[in-house]
């Protein structure tokens, strides 16, 4: 007898149809949250029979549990955890644990791909294409490569998860892997999947109009409220502030919080560690504790909303050589312009700050973070310039 304890997101739930599609009803799977695992780890100590093969996959345990598992595996107890969080690693001290966060060849994993090439390598079920493009779809998403590699059909795979029942998604897939040559959506999954696309594209926009800006631990975050698409969410939001170092979505209702990072010199596994959390360099997440209460709830809810830039502009550009033209709710004016073929400058209220950058997006960080300024219309642009020529007519 087999049993699974994994993860409710995606990633866990796949791993939960590996395990059916290899051991039937041999198998109970259980999923849980970050915070729910324990609970059932306990549990199975205390009533599932010991000859009961356990699986973990996708999530780790406290100290405690740790030691018990062990303990579990030392008198002749079958555990296998398995993990791609970097927050895990250090359960690699163990014969029954495996984490790798990337593979042999640089290929960042996922639960669902790793506990496939467990069962695989242990000759405990046989590949097939359908399953393999699954694991390849879930993996995919999971590290965000879809986006990288313009790979929707993963994006729309989590859609449809978060669509139906964890059950219903989980009979569709195991139904769809045993009797399919190949993975793929149904046509009626198609329109409901372009109609949610929809959806999300309406969420967020609101969304971008909500967010603030605070500064925790010398990096500079944007907060905002969200219950729904934190995945989709924070990558969007990070590409449209990019001078932001990370997004925190707040889960009131949950009681959670999520970090999402676009920069490769970003590790949010750590900003949630410091609250007790964990997860990926680019996604992660913990409780609302009370210290994370204070710095993204207390310290935020009083602030303003940042601005968007102007997106259909034809005559103020960024990285212009004539000069981009920005301005802040205090009505300050900015103007960021090279000064060589290396340097660039900002002038405010026309008057050259004594700072100099390298690079036009150094320069825009900087006038982001410190003055909270966006990039104007281009009617208020033409003004500035029409302003311009009549005072250099006037000397």
């Amino acid at each position: 007898m087999y049993k699974l304890l994994s993860h409710n997101d995606l990633d866990g739930v796949g791993c939960g149809i590996i395990a059916k599609l290899a051991f039937g009803k041999e198998v109970k799977v259980r999923y849980n949250s970050v915070s729910g695992l324990d609970r059932e780890v306990e549990w199975f100590f205390d009533n599932e029979n010991k000859d009961t093969f356990l699986f973990i996959t996708d999530l780790s345990v406290n100290e405690e549990n740790e030691k018990r598992l062990d303990e579990f595996y030392q008198r002749g107890g079958r555990v296998q955890l398995l993990d791609h969080h970097k927050t895990s690693d250090h359960f690699n001290q163990y014969d029954w644990s495996r984490v790798v966060v990337e593979d042999e060849d640089g290929k960042l994993t996922s639960a669902t791909s790793l506990f496939y090439e467990y069962l695989i390598a242990h000759q405990l079920m046989e590949s097939s294409s359908a399953v393999d493009e699954f694991v390849e779809l879930v993996r995919q998403y999971d590290t965000w490569e879809w986006e990288k590699n313009e790979n929707h059909q993963a994006h729309r795979l989590n859609a449809l998860f978060f669509l139906v029942s964890i059950e219903e998604f989980e009979e569709k897939m195991i139904h769809r892997l045993k009797t399919s040559d190949h993975f793929d959506f149904s046509e009626f999954e198609a329109k409901i999947l372009e109609m949610e696309e929809h959806k999300i594209e309406r969420y967020i926009s609101r969304k971008k109009r909500e967010i603030v800006q605070t500064e925790v631990g010398g990096l500079y975050a944007g907060v905002v409220y969200a219950e729904s698409y934190h995945s989709e969410l924070g990558n969007e939001l990070g590409k449209e502030f990019p001078h932001l170092d990370y997004i925190a979505i707040l889960n009131m209702g949950g009681k959670r919080m999520g970090f999402r990072t676009i920069h490769d010199h970003i590790d949010v596994s750590e900003v949630a560690g410091h609250f007790g959390g964990g997860g990926h360099a680019k996604a992660s997440g913990c409780s609302l504790v009370d210290e994370a209460y204070k710095e993204f709830v207390v310290e935020t809810f009083h602030l303003e909303p940042l601005r968007e830039d102007a997106k259909r502009n034809r005559y103020n550009l960024k990285r212009s050589l004539f000069g981009s033209l920005y301005k802040n709710r205090m009505e300050e004016i900015f103007l960021i312009y090279p000064l060589n073929e290396c340097d660039w400058a900002i002038d405010q209220y026309k008057t050259k700050m004594d700072q100099t950058f390298s690079s036009f997006d150094e320069a825009e960080t900087f006038l982001k973070r410190n003055y909270g300024a966006w990039l104007v219309r281009d009617d208020t642009f033409v003004n500035y310039l029409m302003e311009e020529v009549k005072s250099i007519r006037n000397d």
